[in-house]
């Protein structure tokens, strides 16, 4: 059987979906990437806001059309199947099954022809063991992905992930330093490790946070070269981890820290632990320690009782701790959610307005950001070549895959994807960089 997988969503998604071709190639099933060649298509969904869901559901009805001609079996995996299991069967009668977020490791079953079995696979949360089976990983060398936990306890008001995910549960260490050393082996030498929390790593398993511990052990990894960590939530960030990111070369100087507001009235609407001072004091503390970090966050605008007021406060705050990187999301009501029944929920047109401002406001301080490198070099690894045939494209430590912009730069010599390169910055657009490529390294 011919099997094709689209990965829709975040990293962690995109994990379980290496995950699932894994499984399929140990099983001798072919893969393939062109869905006319498709004899099953598995469409693995984000459903963490509506246009995700839209996404997903636009995915589906497409896939759905090559059904009765080679297409045999359509399976639906991931968030949406999790979340609307019965709905997809019942309202896409393409869908031979659906296949939730805790049983990726069942995948064979939904796909063999011996027996139809269950049409709904969603389980129980909390068994993670399908997560230590082996991945065909698909993101380009040197960089890959790596799961060290699944679920979320922080039970935000306006977030699904805890009903689609579960509690948080972590991996074992030696599982995921086991797991470090084969990307390593296989030449991905940049390991990014995913959770929907990094920070709270083995407090569920080993009854106290153990980030620092598993940075350290992959750090002995000799073939690793980057780790960078996505995401640690404010009032979760310790002294040591500071500590760690200042004194560990490998362990990048970029924190990806999700505020989502600054006003104390709508942080605790949210059910956010942390308060503006906090996060201020977080701040404050890891740049005077590392003075050279990027700190990238994400904002949610126009959730259900924000005030004037309330955005003022926000506005100033970007505006005042002019944060590296930012991204900003209108407020969408998913139902299952407290924040989907709160009053005074805000309208579209003031979340547009208010998003707008929020990224003209940011779009000025990116820009000073990418001015202030003019003239300094940087190590870069080369991801490939620009549209224009005539740039290479890739990143620095201060740039995360795929969510940041990119340095664009010439060499006197042929390059190869997942070289490492010395990049003088020569000229800065409002987020990416140009470069040339020189003998001399330094940062």
């Amino acid at each position: 059987m011919k099997v094709g997988v689209i990965s829709l969503g975040c990293p962690k998604n995109l994990i379980d979906s290496e995950i699932i071709l894994g499984i399929l190639k140990d099983n001798k099933y072919e893969i393939v990437t062109d869905k006319e060649e498709a004899d099953a298509i598995i469409v693995n969904t984000c459903a963490f806001i509506e246009s995700a869901q839209q996404e997903a559901i636009d995915t589906i009805l497409e896939v759905s059309k090559l059904k009765g001609k080679k297409l045999k079996k359509l399976v639906v995996a991931g968030c949406l199947a999790q979340r609307y299991k019965d709905e997809v069967i019942k309202e896409i009668p393409e869908v031979d099954a659906v296949l939730g977020t805790s049983k990726v490791g069942d995948v064979l079953n939904v796909l063999s022809d011996e027996k139809d079995g269950d049409r709904v696979v969603c389980g129980s949360f909390g068994n993670i063991d399908y997560l230590n089976k082996s991945r065909v990983v698909s993101t380009a060398k040197p960089t890959a992905y790596l799961k060290i936990a699944e679920g979320c306890d922080n039970f935000c008001t306006y977030c699904i992930i805890p009903k689609l995910r579960g509690r948080y549960v972590s991996r074992k260490i030696e599982d995921v330093v086991k797991e470090a050393k084969i990307l390593s082996d296989e030449g991905y030498s940049e390991i990014v490790l995913v959770a929907q929390d990094v920070t709270v790593y083995g407090k569920d398993l080993y009854g106290k946070k153990r980030i620092v511990e598993l940075i350290q052990e992959i750090s002995k990894i000799d073939k690793v070269r980057w780790i960078r960590l996505l995401y640690c939530y404010p009032e979760e960030i310790t002294d040591d981890l500071i500590q760690e990111m200042r004194t560990n070369s490998k362990l990048l100087n970029y924190l990806d820290i999700p505020i989502q507001h600054a006003s104390d009235y709508v942080l605790k609407k949210m059910g956010r632990r942390g308060n503006r001072a906090l996060i201020q004091d977080v701040i404050k503390k890891i740049r005077e320690s590392v003075p050279d970090v990027v700190i990238r966050t994400s904002l949610i605008v126009g959730f259900p009782g924000e005030r004037d007021e309330d955005f003022v406060v926000l506005r100033d705050f970007v505006d005042s701790i002019k944060f590296d990187r930012l991204g900003v999301f209108k407020y969408s009501r998913e139902e299952g959610t407290p924040a989907y029944n709160m009053e005074n929920q805000v309208s579209e047109k003031v979340k547009e307005e208010r998003y707008n401002d929020i990224m003209t406001i940011q779009n000025k301080i990116s820009k000073e950001k990418c001015q202030g490198r003019l003239g300094r070099i940087y190590e870069t690894v080369v991801e490939g070549v620009a549209d224009d045939g005539i740039f290479y494209e890739g990143r620095t430590r201060y740039e995360a895959p795929d969510i940041d912009g990119k340095i664009y730069f010439t060499s006197g010599e042929e390059l190869n994807i997942g070289d490492f390169v010395s990049t003088k910055i020569v000229n800065a657009d409002d987020y990416d960089l140009i470069g040339v490529v020189i003998d001399e390294f330094a940062e």
